[in-house]
């Protein structure tokens, strides 16, 4: 029908019989070489120059992604008391200061280089973002990835933010900034690279390497990854001076619900930037909101039925549990399984925050109850709920090969199998960090210091007004 209509107008103005002739017998011709071209284009596809769309996207993603940071740092900020609201947001913003220099001059190399000819670490040849992109920054990221590398090396410098900015949450009103801007520098450089590589950098956790885990946009490298540093961190550095016995509610629940907002808002670049093509984003773009509505859903009504009513502070915390469940799987399941996902990942979460309760652990704002074991779920969910036809064997070699042979079991036993490397790594890392930062400086603050309020004592500012604290 399509060769029709163009025949039809290209011959449309030829009154000339013999011209008429000749374009017959072109468009005969260009009919029988168009299989032949066109299997030689599939053939160059690798080959591709940069695509401007999918770059497009990457770009917007990353400026999305960015966006997260200081919506989790008014999601914390909500909760904690106002004389430290300050600073428990300054510990997200100012990593976009700290970590977005050392990505550039070296977190990137480490994760995505490959000069060390390693499975676990990069190496030292995209110091500085030397050569990534060309002399224009415009040259493609590799074969079947027309998107510039630039701007992939942008969009994962935005992730590397938001990792250790996350671990606050644990750590809140007590610990040392300096402590913390130590910690964040050397624990971005030695725990986020190598994840980052071992999952996404073709090595040895990823579908290129050993074990053949997929992580559509980090389950194990962001969520996990901080959520186990953050139950780590917070068992090392100890509970608040007065905690439990003088719990206080969260001090601005707006701020919490516009955070979370942000949260969702940017999580679309999270996930769906993450499938690195814009003509087919919208899978991840669905799949997100998709599981962050039930997650929500789900939390309010577990609150409903259990104590009566559904709360702001639950619903915005539903909503983050969600996304966290969804994003290793975002590219990798339907509408469906979507919700299920979201669904389960809010129970194991509220149960969770509440077995933490019980037992009375400092983790202040939840952050492994969240993140860690809604990362988890989701992890191990992937494995069971991807579809075949996400997981195209081009771009996940070893996780399409373990599909077709061993189902969905065999990949569940992947991403096991991750799940675990990953709490091993990032647990016994931060805590050797933390030891040797603890033999250099103190890890927190005085107790005194600690009553009159970090937002006076680490920043000589204060949010509100000192008689309201």
């Amino acid at each position: 029908m399509t060769f029709d209509r163009l025949r039809g107008r290209f011959l449309a103005g030829l009154q000339d019989q013999r011209l008429r002739k000749i374009a017959f017998f072109l468009l005969a011709v260009g009919a029988g070489i168009g299989p032949l071209l066109a299997g030689s284009a599939k053939a160059a596809l690798a080959l591709a120059p940069t695509d401007g769309a999918d770059t497009l996207l990457m770009l917007v993603g990353s400026a999305l992604v960015l966006l997260m940071t200081p919506g989790l740092a008014f999601f914390y900020g909500g909760f904690t008391r106002p004389k430290n609201v300050l600073n428990c947001m300054m510990m997200s913003f100012f990593l976009m200061g700290l970590i977005g220099v050392l990505w550039v001059v070296i977190g990137y190399s480490l994760a995505f280089d490959v000069g060390f000819g390693s499975p676990f670490i990069g190496g030292l040849g995209s110091m500085f973002l030397h050569g990534v992109g060309g002399e224009l920054g415009d040259q493609p990221l590799a074969a079947g990835f027309p998107i510039s590398a630039t701007s992939f090396a942008l969009f994962q410098g935005m992730f590397a933010i938001i990792t250790p900015a996350l671990i606050s949450g644990a750590l809140v009103e007590r610990v040392s900034f300096k402590a913390w801007f130590w910690f964040c520098l050397i624990w971005s450089l030695l725990i986020y690279s190598p994840m980052a590589k071992m999952v996404w950098g073709g090595g040895f956790i990823g579908p290129f390497g050993a074990i053949g885990a997929i992580d559509f946009a980090g389950g194990t490298v962001v969520h996990i990854a901080s959520g186990v540093a953050a139950l780590v961190a917070a068992a090392i550095i100890g509970p608040r001076t007065t905690w439990p016995n003088s719990k206080r509610p969260p001090h601005n629940v707006p701020f919490i619900l516009l955070g979370a907002g942000l949260l969702w808002f940017g999580w679309f670049g999270f996930n769906g930037a993450s499938m690195f093509a814009s003509k087919t984003a919208g899978y991840p773009f669905l799949t997100t909101t998709t599981s962050a509505s039930a997650a929500l859903l789900t939390w309010c009504l577990i609150e409903w039925f259990k104590d009566g009513k559904p709360t702001a502070v639950g619903a915005a915390t539903g909503a983050v549990a969600g996304l966290v469940g969804i994003t290793p799987a975002a590219g990798f399941v339907y509408m469906e399984q979507s919700l299920l996902i979201g669904v389960i990942t809010a129970v194991a979460c509220f149960v969770a925050v509440r077995v933490k309760a019980a037992i009375q652990f400092d983790d202040s704002l939840d952050t492994f109850m969240v993140h860690g074991v809604g990362g988890t779920v989701g992890a191990l969910l992937t494995g069971i709920l991807a579809s075949k036809a996400l997981v195209p064997g081009d771009y996940f070699p070893l996780s399409a090969k373990i599909l077709e042979e061993s189902g969905n079991f065999g990949l569940f036993i992947a991403q096991l199998k991750a799940v675990i490397l990953t709490y091993g790594f990032v647990a016994l890392g931060t805590a050797i960090i933390l030891w040797i930062l603890g033999a250099l400086m103190p890890l927190r603050v005085s107790p005194e210091e600690e009553e009159r309020g970090l937002d006076f004592v680490a920043h000589g500012e204060e949010a509100y007004d000192p008689m309201t604290n």
